[in-house]
């Protein structure tokens, strides 16, 4: 009766093994921002995401974003920069403003938000027209979710 038992544990150990959800994400990972405009095809970015301890409390999520060829602000109505934003469907949302580097053929757009807590599954990552002076965030130029995160 032992040894029928062994077999049954070691058999059930094998065949019932914890199942990792697929919307899990391993961290660092990094994920492409794709154009969602159909005339800003170069237009490309690069979204990092992982883990960041900066105080004694627990650890932060920090989601970085670097965009190129991103066209001129001002071309697609009353802005001037662009922003990061990440959000979860009906639940939270961040923004982070994006700086530009003065590079010939147009700046790199770039940023950071280290201070996120909620778990990131199922979120959105995107780069967005904003208007500084107003506050108003514009439409959606790159974006990219963070199950494409890898």
């Amino acid at each position: 009766m032992k040894k029928m038992m062994v077999v049954v544990l070691m058999v059930g150990s094998v065949l019932v093994q914890p199942v990792q959800s697929d919307a899990e994400v391993p961290m660092p990972c990094s994920a492409i921002l794709e154009s969602v405009v159909a005339d800003q095809a170069n237009a490309k970015g690069a979204a990092l995401v992982y883990k960041v301890k900066l105080t004694p409390s627990f650890p932060r999520t920090s989601i970085s974003i670097h965009a190129n060829h991103l066209p001129v602000p001002s071309a697609a109505g009353d802005y001037d920069g662009y922003e990061g934003f990440a959000f979860i469907p009906n639940e939270i949302s961040w923004r982070f403003k994006l700086f530009p580097t003065p590079e010939e053929g147009g700046p790199t757009w770039a940023g950071r938000i280290d201070d996120i807590t909620a778990e990131l599954t199922n979120s959105t990552m995107e780069v967005r027209l904003s208007n500084s002076k107003t506050g108003k965030l514009g439409p959606v130029i790159l974006r990219n979710t963070m199950n494409a995160c890898k």
